[in-house]
């Protein structure tokens, strides 16, 4: 698979038509159906070292999406300090970040460091990853959050 870049071109608007700043902006949190991480507990990468799937009857709602948990205890540990379980850069690929873009998710492409989870698009793209995290982090933080209206 590859990483495919969105590109919106926008002439200049013309009498009646929008202007570009009413497009709307890439979401803060990614999520599809407005479910965050494909309705894996993001608490259980923390605690069972790796996704687990969620409970769709176990929910929480936080920066306008759903998030599933596992158990209770779960959604409760999040609820009380989501920042902290929350993936970095709203759950988007942390590489595509890193280089100035968003892509999508696969909830096992996934790594922590330093108490943070970064999710990658694909496994093949973790290890492209992996070979600069300080660095990856470094330009992602700098990309986070402007690239959502690139």
């Amino acid at each position: 698979m590859s990483i495919r870049r969105r590109t919106l071109i926008i002439a200049a608007p013309a009498a009646g038509l929008l202007a570009p700043a009413a497009f709307a902006a890439t979401p803060q949190i990614y999520a599809e159906n407005g479910i965050v991480v494909d309705g894996s507990d993001v608490v259980a990468y923390f605690d069972q070292q790796g996704p687990v799937a969620g409970d769709p009857s176990i929910t929480y709602e936080y920066l306008g999406a759903t998030w599933h948990f596992a158990n209770s205890a779960n959604r409760d540990l999040f609820a009380a300090n989501p920042v902290a379980y929350a993936p970095q850069y709203g759950g988007y690929c942390a590489f595509a970040i890193s280089r100035g873009y968003t892509a999508p998710t696969d909830p096992r492409a996934w790594s922590i460091v330093d108490d943070k989870l970064y999710l990658n698009y694909s496994r093949r793209i973790r290890r492209r990853w992996e070979q600069d995290i300080p660095g990856n982090i470094a330009a992602g933080d700098a990309n986070w959050p402007a690239v959502l209206d690139a």
